[in-house]
């Protein structure tokens, strides 16, 4: 009368625990969700309003700015009116997809927007996006 009679009780468990893995992966959809907000490029300006439908930003996008007493930035670097058409087209040189996103204080004059979308124009920009806020915020 032996304990451990049959070895039918000890066979080896074949199922894969996915615990650990949901614990991961939870873990990096907050750290994801928290970051994602920060990811913003540009300087901060006050957008107008539009109703229009939201645009899916490019992987490597540039965003042109301009803030409320006219500085023009590219991405958060400020740089003069003049240099604007000469540094895009510098940038964009051996760029495959040229494409700008602007975003202009809705206290600037239309007249110095209009001049700042000319010169991303000019510089050979093929693509222009307009950065809004929704109408209802």
């Amino acid at each position: 009368m032996a304990m451990g009679g049959n070895n039918n009780n000890r066979a080896v468990m074949a199922e894969i625990n996915v615990t650990p893995l949901v614990d991961v992966m939870l873990v990096l959809l907050v750290i994801f969700m928290v970051t994602a907000p920060m990811m913003q490029q540009g300087v901060q300006v006050n957008l107008p309003k539009a109703d229009t439908k939201a645009m899916a930003p490019a992987e490597e996008s540039v965003v042109v700015s301009v803030d409320q007493s006219g500085k023009i930035f590219i991405n958060s670097e400020q740089v003069a009116a003049a240099d604007l058409r000469t540094r895009l087209s510098s940038m964009f040189a051996t760029r495959a997809k040229k494409e700008v996103f602007l975003k202009a204080d809705a206290g600037v004059p239309y007249g110095e927007v209009v001049r700042t979308m000319a010169d991303i124009k000019g510089a050979g920009i093929e693509r222009l996006g307009m950065v809004t806020e929704p109408a209802g915020k």
